[in-house]
């Protein structure tokens, strides 16, 4: 089931943060934000390492104070993900962290304070050639625009956020990124789509303080795909009240839905019925646990009957159709073997990780092959 996305993504400048290209043809990053105390770096730096084993491409990490930062540079040190340091208001730390090799500022030039100050931390990102993520949110819109609009509102997200673009347009610096983020899913997304066509930096997109792992889930998946469907979007965060890891998970499922990045395995599986001749569910959430490590692209279907079963799996890598008194496994669109339900998670398994591992050679082969 190879089919190419029908999305026409926006054109957007393309920066860098660190070795992770942003934008233009880049594939759409994935990221997500630590949650430890920065200052304990032991626990940062291990929660740092199961994001990236969980395939995060970009992480944030929040410093508040001189002593975070000094604490983000022994992160650096030991990482080797881009980071993304997360500032509010003083330009000193911003200062600090561009020294220690932070990859991008995550910090808003109008909230700095006087322009010397602004043009301080410019100066720092273009020496180091560190990006800047412009970071709009409802929930801390500048009182003028409080008072202006009576309550958050998509266009006052906007003219908040070209407030922003404008400073650094007088500094004539150009690498930055832009989220306007709110809890709302209709605001956020109607945020979006006006600045989308009136500046040509990429756009992160996150719908903030989405909520706990389902209902976060739900409300990023729908605000997250609008956008995505009109092309918007160059890296995505999905904001739960739950592990990070889990925001990563979800946002490879999100881009994966649309067919805009490929990583894992991904399953067609059937909600069971009566008719079904094996424990589906207990079959998914099995091979979802032990596959967990599986990074290679895959479509693998499994189907609990005959109704839907045979077309399906015609269709997928590998899919399995329920049947009496055993289980028929197709490989590549055509019937392989069949399989008992005793045995039933330990064989596929045992075969996805072979498909795997041949999918991995074929991959090698061509990297080869091009590189003669």
């Amino acid at each position: 089931m190879k089919h190419e996305s029908p999305i026409k993504r926006r054109k957007s400048r393309q920066i860098m943060v660190g070795n992770v290209p942003v934008g233009g043809d880049a594939p759409i990053a994935v990221q997500s934000m630590t949650n430890t105390n920065t200052c304990d770096v032991e626990a940062t730096v291990g929660q740092i390492a199961a994001l990236q084993e969980a395939g995060a491409d970009i992480v944030r990490v929040s410093v508040p104070s001189m002593e975070a930062a000094e604490a983000f540079g022994q992160i650096r040190k030991r990482v080797s993900l881009p980071l993304v340091a997360d500032i509010h208001f003083d330009y000193k730390i911003a200062l600090r962290v561009a020294e220690l090799g932070v990859d991008c500022l995550r910090i808003n030039p109008g909230n700095i304070g006087r322009d010397d100050r602004v043009n301080a931390v410019i100066s720092a990102a273009r020496d180091g050639n560190i990006p800047i993520r412009i970071g709009v949110n409802a929930g801390s819109l500048e009182k003028s625009l409080q008072r202006k609009y009576g309550e958050p509102t998509a266009e006052a997200l906007v003219e908040s956020a070209m407030r922003h673009i404008d400073i650094l347009d007088k500094h004539d610096f150009q690498d930055f990124k832009v989220s306007l983020k709110a809890s709302e899913v209709f605001m956020t997304v109607d945020a979006y789509r006006k600045i989308a066509s009136q500046i040509v930096q990429p756009l992160h997109l996150g719908i903030t303080e989405a909520g706990g792992f389902r209902s976060g889930t739900v409300k990023s998946s729908i605000g997250l795909g609008m956008l995505l469907m009109d092309g918007i979007g160059d890296t995505i965060r999905v904001s739960l009240a739950a592990d990070p890891v889990q925001e990563i998970k979800v946002g490879f499922d999100i881009l994966k839905s649309l067919r805009l990045r490929s990583r894992g395995i991904n399953f067609i599986a059937c909600p069971s019925c009566s008719r079904q001749n094996f424990d589906v569910i207990q079959t998914m959430n099995d091979l979802e646990a032990r596959l967990e490590d599986v990074n290679t692209s895959l479509d693998v279907a499994i189907i609990g009957c005959i109704v839907n079963g045979p077309g399906e799996a015609k269709v997928a890598d590998l899919g399995l159709t329920g049947g009496t008194p055993k289980n028929l496994l197709y490989l590549d669109g055509k019937p392989n073997q069949k399989l008992d339900n005793a045995t039933l998670t330990d064989d596929l398994e045992r075969i996805i990780r072979e498909k795997v591992a041949e999918r991995q050679q074929q991959e090698e082969s061509v990297i080869a092959r091009s590189a003669d």
